[in-house]
């Protein structure tokens, strides 16, 4: 795949090669402890070298969590760096959960941290925060379209904290978070088969029934597993806008680890439930 086509025309094509499934890459302290690793360096490279090799070949998306790495230093973003070529050289994409947001110069360089193809944690798509204002992820935007990559923005996530900003109403009668699809609905306008800029939405969310979700673009989607929302639910929440829809499974993954065959196992069985929801809606 050419480094510059499109994030949306690369990830609509492995999602339908490999099914419509992202898997987490969680290593916070307790997962390490449950598979029985010590909570350092060492113990975060076996745990992101594990996941990688167990399913990176036969999901389409893998969603490491900037922070469990950052947390270790420059040693931990070593590890990080090699677990996004070693994901994507397998055939994963890769979003980077960073969910960065800033203006001007600064919003420019966390874009070239992610998002410029000679960055060493270039990655196919990245989780960014609007609540700066849509128009302050414009460096982000831009070199996302430069570089082939893609955005996935916060727009109604599942934490409850979340409604007291992506519910509050504005001036023009319009909810903050129907505002970010919006943006997101212009930005993919046109595009086929998908847009690249997407919306964080969570699955856990219920009835969105009152928000346009057809953005023309990817839906990622937290909660299936251990936060409680199921592959079997995607249709009665996202409705026509299921197809487009990358549900998200870190621990109901995970947990099955360090066993790379239970990994696989598990991964396949969230995809092939996903799959089966999705061809039934």
């Amino acid at each position: 795949m050419s480094a510059l086509e499109p994030f949306g025309a690369r990830l609509r094509r492995v999602m339908d090669e490999r099914g419509p499934l992202c898997v987490g890459i969680d290593p916070h302290a307790s997962l390490l402890a449950e598979w029985g690793l010590n909570d350092d360096v060492a113990g975060l490279e076996r745990f992101s070298r594990t996941v990688v090799e167990a399913v990176a070949d036969r999901v389409a998306v893998l969603k490491p969590q900037s922070a469990f790495f950052e947390r270790f230093g420059s040693r931990g973003v070593a590890v990080l760096e090699r677990s996004v070529a070693e994901a994507r050289a397998a055939g994963a994409l890769v979003v980077m959960d960073a969910k960065r947001g800033d203006i001007g110069s600064t919003m420019a360089a966390y874009a070239e941290s992610f998002l410029h193809k000679d960055a060493p944690l270039f990655s196919d798509a990245l989780t960014v925060s609007p609540y700066l204002g849509y128009g302050s992820l414009a460096p982000a935007v831009a070199l996302a379209r430069e570089n082939g990559a893609g955005l996935f923005v916060l727009a109604l996530t599942s934490n409850p904290e979340g409604g007291e900003v992506q519910h509050a109403v504005r001036p023009d009668g319009r909810t903050v978070g129907a505002t970010m699809l919006a943006h997101l609905a212009a930005e993919n306008a046109g595009e086929q088969p998908l847009g690249s800029f997407g919306a964080v939405v969570g699955a856990t969310l219920g009835d969105l029934s009152a928000y346009d979700l057809d953005i023309n673009g990817p839906l990622l989607a937290p909660g299936i597993g251990a936060q409680g929302a199921t592959p079997a639910g995607l249709p009665r929440v996202f409705g026509p806008a299921v197809r487009k829809v990358v549900p998200n499974v870190s621990r109901g993954v995970l947990r099955h680890g360090p066993d790379t065959v239970a990994l696989r196992d598990a991964s396949e069985r969230f995809a092939e439930e996903i799959r089966q929801a999705v061809a039934s809606s």
